[in-house]
């Protein structure tokens, strides 16, 4: 018989057999190994800056996801397991600050971000982004207020609480405060279309005053169907919220799917296109949208194909690094899906915002960078989002 004329039961075989084979290949472990993070310092060549020091300033920390630098030198971070905790001279405190609420640590949920209030050395404002358990399984990304004293944090009440979510994404928020005043946070929603949903406040970056009441200025306050403290909708999951210190401006970044990761221009009663448009594909290969932008959706300022996983960002304006002005930093936890591929990304930009080029650094150190800081001192400091998760400083050396 010709090999061409096989009976259909032999040729359902053969693609049978390679569908399996296919399905082992794609299950098949893969990575980088990850070694545990040395002692340091480290030293690192980059591009514009000759060498520069990494130091390890404090270990022992539970995948730490945010900072925050306090007046009199303390920092503060949250431990993804819900412990916040002060830094003072790269030496942790080994009593945790109490007061802080309970969280919901399935997945990527747990607690997060944590912000001061501008006036925080009049009112001891702090602000905290975190999954609140609702029970069944489920989780409500939650932004919280308290005022810290000594060790606590007392009078601590939701300012709010989003709609329950019963999977292990799109979990996660960030707050930043404008120069308006006004209270910016971010929520998830990479499920479904709940992004584009008006009448939900998940994935979404939501404006209120700083008691959480909401301002009668935000862009849909009056329009049927519309949640009221929505300020932009069509956002994934941003990882990262801040004001540009340059202008102003409110940037984020979010995590596409397999490729997509973005920065975004926030501009008040914008669609950013997620899930309708992305640069990204699902997880197992095919494109979110066939088109990567539409008219009446916002374009993003930057792409990352394919997705580096962007967490924390900064833009550095101090003179300890003078030729990285105006630089864009944004930490990466892994590389086109790569376990073991976290880094530094720096972004130069010219005068009228537009990529110039883009640096990776530190990923000899294989570490999953959460958070990415600049300090009052003008250095740079990360964490590093492991079990044993660390402080890391960056300086120049002479």
């Amino acid at each position: 018989m010709s090999r061409w004329r096989r009976p259909l039961h032999a040729v359902a075989s053969l693609l049978v057999g390679a569908m399996v084979s296919l399905q082992a290949q794609e299950q098949r472990p893969f990575g980088m190994p990850v070694p545990p993070l040395g002692p340091g310092p480290f030293e690192i060549q980059t591009a514009e800056v000759a060498k520069v020091r990494v130091s390890v300033l404090t270990r022992g920390l539970s995948h730490p996801w945010a900072i925050a630098f306090l007046p009199d030198g303390r920092l503060l971070v949250t431990e993804r397991p819900g412990r916040l905790r002060f830094i003072r001279d790269g030496a942790l405190d080994p009593q945790p600050i109490s007061g802080v609420p309970q969280v919901r640590t399935d997945g990527n949920g747990g607690l997060m971000d944590v912000a001061l209030h501008p006036r925080f050395t009049d009112n001891g404002f702090v602000y905290l982004t975190y999954t609140k358990p609702t029970g069944d399984g489920r989780g409500s990304p939650a932004l919280a207020r308290g005022t810290l004293r000594d060790h606590a944090l007392i009078d601590v009440r939701d300012l709010v609480v989003t709609e329950a979510f019963p999977g292990n994404s799109g979990l996660n928020g960030r707050v930043a405060f404008g120069r308006d005043g006004m209270v910016y946070m971010s929520t998830g929603g990479n499920t479904g279309k709940v992004s584009q949903d008006p009448n939900s406040l998940r994935g979404k970056i939501l404006r209120l005053n700083d008691d959480g009441s909401v301002p009668k200025d935000n862009p849909f306050v009056g329009m049927p169907g519309f949640r009221p403290e929505i300020f932009t909708l069509g956002h994934r999951n941003t990882l990262g919220l801040i004001v540009h210190p340059q202008t102003g401006e409110i940037w984020n970044h979010e995590n596409g799917p397999n490729g997509g990761d973005e920065i975004n221009v926030i501009v008040r009663g914008r669609n950013y296109g997620w899930p309708v448009v992305s640069f990204g594909r699902d997880y197992p290969g095919p494109r979110v949208s066939p088109h990567p932008t539409q008219e009446g959706m916002e374009t993003p300022l930057l792409v990352w194909v394919p997705s580096i996983a962007v967490a924390g960002m900064a833009v550095y304006t101090g003179d300890r690094f003078p030729a990285w002005k105006g630089n864009v930093l944004v930490g990466a936890m892994r590389e086109g899906e790569i376990p073991g591929t976290g880094h530094l990304q720096r972004i130069v930009f010219n005068g009228r915002m537009e990529e110039m080029r883009r640096e990776s650094l530190l990923r000899d150190l294989r570490q999953r960078i959460r958070e990415v800081r600049q300090g009052p001192d003008g250095l740079i400091y990360l964490l590093t989002d492991e079990d044993d998760g660390a402080m890391l400083r960056l300086e120049p050396m002479p």
